[in-house]
Parts: C-alpha cells; sequence; structure tokens
C-alpha cells in the first residue's frame, strides 16, 4: 500500500516538500527555451548555456506532476517537449546537442554525451506517459539514436561520449551513462509494454551490479577504457569532478540498488535472485563505507578503494538517493531496518539539507554540514530531492513515470 509504515503526518510531510521543490522548479523555465540552472535564490543564472540533461530532468519532474494531477505542470512538460524538438536537436547529424545558447542558438558543446541522449529518452518518456502529444515520436527518435548510435549489444552497455557528426567515438567507457540508461530503459519499458527495454536494463544491471560491484566487494569503480577494463585511478588528479569524480561515488550504489529493486518488481516471477541480493548488498556497503565515516552525519561524496574518504563534502543528491533507496527495500520486503534508515536519513535532510528560507535544497555541504560550493554552484534542478519526496507516496513500480502514471507494474505488462 502507498505509504505503508510512514504515519500520516510523514506522509503529509513528503507531499509538502514535493510541492515545495515544484515550486522552485518553476522558475528554471528559460524563455529562450528549455530549463536553466538555477542559483541559490532560484533565478536562472544568465551565464550558463541551456544543457540537455538539465531541461530533461526537468520535463521529466514536470510530467511526474502533471501524473500526479498537477494541470498546470502540462504547459511545463510541453516547453521541455519544444526544446527538445527545437533548440537542442540536432538537425543537420541527429541526436541531441548537449549545450546550445538560448539568446543566439549557438551550440555551445560540440559533443553527444549518453549521458545526456539518457536522459532524453527519459523525458521523452514520461511526456508520452503523460499524454504529450508530440512525445511519441520524440520517444521514437530518442530510442533509435540511443539503439544505433550508443548501445552496444555485444557489450551488453552504451558508450558514453561521440563528437557532434558521429564521425569520432571517445575511448572512456563509464558506468554513470549507463546508470541513467537503466532508469531510462525501465521506464521505457513499462510505460510502452516493449520487453526489449527491460531485457536490455537487465543486461546492464547484470554486466555493472552482479559483475562490477560484486567483484569490487560493492565498491563499483566507475571509469574504464574502450574495451571495457577497469581504470581505477582514473581523475586521481580531479576527484571531485561532477560527473567521473575518481574512486567509489557512495550515492551511485544507492542509485544502482534502487534500479536493480525496480527492475525486480517489473520482471515479476522471471526476476533472478541476484537483483534483491545485490541491492541489499550495495546498500548495505553505501551505507557502512560512505555515513558519518568522518565523524559528522551525513554521507561523503566519494571514498577510495580502501574505504577512505576522498571528497568529504555532503552532496545533496546522495543523501535524496539514500532515502530512495532505503523506502524501495522497505517496501519490497518489508525490513524494519531499511524503514530505520529512511527516517533516520530523511532526518538529516530535513535538518541539513533542506532550505527553507531560500528554496530546494543546498545542493553542497562541506564536512562540518555548512553550505558550500566545492562540486556544485548553485541548485541547478530538484529531479533527485523530487523523486525521493514522491517515491512513498507512489505504488509500487519499476519507473516513476509508469508508478505515477498506472499505479505500479506487473510482469505481465512488459511481456
Amino acid at each position: 500500500m502507498t505509504g505503508s509504515g510512514l504515519t500520516a503526518a510523514e506522509i503529509a510531510r513528503f507531499e509538502e516538500e514535493a510541492a515545495r521543490l515544484l515550486a522552485f522548479g518553476r522558475g528554471s523555465r528559460h524563455e529562450g527555451g528549455g530549463f536553466g540552472w538555477l542559483d541559490d535564490h532560484g533565478r536562472i543564472t544568465p551565464e550558463r548555456p541551456v544543457e540537455t540533461w538539465i531541461t530533461c530532468r526537468m520535463t521529466h519532474v514536470f510530467g511526474l506532476a502533471q501524473l500526479r494531477g498537477e494541470e498546470w505542470a502540462s504547459a511545463y512538460v510541453s516547453h521541455g517537449v519544444g526544446a527538445l524538438t527545437g533548440l537542442l536537436h540536432d538537425a543537420d547529424n541527429g541526436g541531441w546537442h548537449s549545450a546550445v545558447s538560448p539568446e543566439t542558438g549557438e551550440v555551445v558543446s560540440t559533443v553527444k554525451e549518453g549521458y545526456a541522449h539518457a536522459f532524453v529518452v527519459l523525458a521523452a518518456t514520461t511526456a508520452y506517459a503523460a499524454g504529450h502529444p508530440g512525445a511519441e515520436a520524440l520517444l521514437a527518435d530518442a530510442l533509435e539514436v540511443m539503439e544505433t548510435r550508443f548501445w552496444r549489444e555485444e557489450d551488453g552497455l552504451i558508450v558514453d561520449v561521440w563528437s557532434a557528426d558521429w564521425a569520432s567515438l571517445d575511448g572512456y567507457r563509464g558506468v554513470n551513462a549507463n546508470m541513467h540508461t537503466v532508469e531510462a530503459f525501465l521506464a521505457v519499458a513499462e510505460v510502452t509494454g516493449r520487453r526489449v527495454w527491460l531485457d536490455r536494463a537487465l543486461r546492464i544491471l547484470e554486466r555493472v551490479v552482479h559483475g562490477f560491484a560484486r567483484e569490487h566487494d560493492w565498491r563499483l569503480p566507475e571509469h574504464f577504457s574502450s574495451s571495457w577494463s577497469v581504470e581505477l585511478d582514473y581523475n586521481i588528479d580531479e576527484p571531485g569532478h561532477p560527473f567521473r569524480p575518481y574512486g567509489v561515488t557512495i550515492g551511485h550504489l544507492f542509485e544502482w540498488a534502487r534500479l536493480a529493486l525496480h527492475a525486480r518488481t517489473l520482471l515479476g516471477s522471471e526476476a533472478p535472485s541476484w537483483l534483491l541480493e545485490d541491492a541489499r548488498s550495495l546498500l548495505a556497503a553505501a551505507s557502512a563505507r560512505g555515513w558519518a565515516v568522518d565523524g559528522a552525519p551525513g554521507f561523503v561524496y566519494t571514498t577510495d578503494f580502501a574505504d577512505e574518504p576522498v571528497v568529504r563534502e555532503r552532496m545533496h543528491w546522495v543523501a535524496a538517493e539514500a532515502v530512495a533507496a532505503a523506502w524501495t527495500l522497505f517496501r519490497d520486503t518489508g525490513s524494519a531496518d531499511a524503514l530505520a534508515d529512511v527516517r533516520r536519513w530523511w532526518a538529516y535532510c530535513e535538518e541539513h539539507l533542506v532550505d527553507r528560507e531560500g528554496g530546494s535544497w543546498h545542493h553542497e555541504l562541506d564536512p562540518a554540514n555548512r553550505p558550500s560550493a566545492t562540486v556544485w554552484q548553485g541548485k541547478p534542478d530538484v529531479y533527485h530531492a523530487y523523486q525521493m519526496a514522491i517515491l512513498p507516496l507512489l505504488p509500487a513500480g519499476g519507473s516513476f513515470a509508469g508508478a505515477a502514471g498506472g499505479g505500479g507494474s506487473t510482469s505481465g505488462r512488459t511481456a
């Protein structure tokens, strides 16, 4: 049952937080197209271009809001879809630019990123679930690009970065883009009923979670060569990179755990036992190695492969994903320990991360839990926090769009 295990007051608090985050996020609508990067006060940062990943995440958020009955959000979904079929779309080569100046239309980033394209698939899927008239064509285009340019059948994974004209493929391979691809593929499978995308999500999960993570005692390596050979020292000289940090990224362990559980929900009786077992192991490792390991509450951003903290700043998204993963495990197993984690980590968020004066959440705190900005400037989007806030309010599902739109899913819907 939705909210099972929580008190009426706790459920009301999650609803209140979801509404508060949406109110802040509405300020990201850029008049030139898409959604902009918000500063600490909820104003668009004028010197930044419109970025595809931000536009997609906010389109997804507003799509979820619409699915949950917020009719005003449909205009924001239309705004996002308009940018993805216009401003941000590469009409010459296909696919999506990573960043474009909304004032001049100049392409700021000249690469095609798997990370951004995964979010295009997610945004298009959520818009489609919400009934946007242009979303079906957008989703078909996004899936065709993902299948022909990024998916590698022989690897069971996607590649990362192409040149703008698709002529050159970068040698870097990573699991961050693959993680968000799992998220997108699960949503496609649940919303459209196309089983191939569930099968591909499971292949990525098996390679990354049941392979790379398990083989390294749940210290998931993030960075690889073009042949998928692990590169443990990647970015050791730039450990605080926002997308490719050195070492083990604690928040990603939580995200992979949650995604494994979502896949298990979609697969139903077909789900392999390792999905639950590995999700539990990832969550336990992230908690033991990331939570308050330097003497202060909160999750460190990264550790090395001996479990020593490297970047000790506390990122809002890590705490949000911890709550979401613990909730999903509780929902699926009834674990009292998981529910206790939900309450403990959500209490931390409310005390330290939720910004009731400025709006949204502080995106980064220093090791003493004071607002900081060494990795993230401002409050770019509300994606992680909003998803966390609505998750306990949704029925069980394999994706947010599926649960918000259809009351959850069973394996029969994706057969």
